[in-house]
C-alpha cells in the first residue's frame, strides 16, 4: 500500500437515498458507523437486508470507495463524484480491493475501520445512471467476477474524519482472507 494514502472526501445522509452529501467531517462512533447517517447501526439498516433479517449484525457501517474509480467511470463516460455512489469516505492512494477480509485502517488521528467485506454493486446503480453497474463490474484474466464498487466496514475505535487525513494499513493476523460481498 502506498504511504501517501488518505481520505479524498467525506460524506453523509440522514435519509436511505442512495448518494451521500459532503461534509467538512464525519464522526465515526465505535460499533455504530458514521454518526447521523441512515446506514450507523449495530444491526443492519440497508432495507433490503433489513427485510431479510432486522436483527443481523450491521458489517456494513462504512462504505470506502476508491477515489481512482471516479477517474475511470468519467473517462467511460459516466459523470460520477465522490458521495454519488453513496461511500461515506472517498479515498486516495490505496488498493482497498486489494485488502484482506480484517485488513484495518487507521483513519486521521484516532478512527479504526476493519474491513468487512465488498459492496456489491446493484440495481440502484443503474437508476442513478443507465449502464454504470455494468461500468463498476469487470473479469479478471481467470474470468471471475470483479466488483469495483468500494469496500464495506465496522467502526472499531470512533473519531473525527476529514479529507486529507492518512490512512495507514494494518493487514490481518494469520492467514489472509479475501473479500467476498457483504
Amino acid at each position: 500500500m502506498a504511504a501517501n494514502a488518505q481520505v479524498r472526501a467525506v460524506h453523509s445522509s440522514a435519509l436511505h437515498s442512495f448518494s451521500k452529501f459532503a461534509e467538512p467531517a464525519i464522526r465515526l462512533i465505535e460499533g455504530l458507523g458514521v454518526e447521523g447517517d441512515a446506514h450507523a447501526g449495530a444491526t443492519v439498516k440497508h432495507r433490503s437486508r433489513v427485510a431479510r433479517n432486522p436483527t443481523a449484525p450491521n458489517l456494513r457501517q462504512v462504505h470506502l470507495l476508491h477515489a481512482e474509480l471516479f477517474d475511470e467511470l468519467i473517462g467511460a463516460g459516466f459523470p460520477v463524484f465522490p458521495g454519488d455512489l453513496g461511500e461515506n469516505i472517498t479515498t486516495a492512494d490505496i488498493d482497498l480491493l486489494a485488502l484482506a477480509a480484517g485488513t484495518r485502517l487507521h483513519v486521521g488521528a484516532e478512527a479504526v475501520v476493519e474491513v468487512t467485506g465488498l459492496r456489491n454493486p446493484c440495481v440502484q446503480i443503474d437508476r442513478f445512471q443507465r449502464g454504470l453497474m455494468a461500468a463498476t463490474l469487470a473479469r479478471d484474466e481467470a474470468g471471475r467476477l470483479v466488483r469495483k464498487a468500494g469496500v464495506m466496514a465496522i467502526v472499531i475505535a470512533g473519531g473525527e474524519v476529514r479529507a486529507g487525513d492518512p490512512i495507514r494499513v494494518e493487514p490481518p493476523e494469520g492467514p489472509l482472507r479475501p473479500l467476498e460481498p457483504v
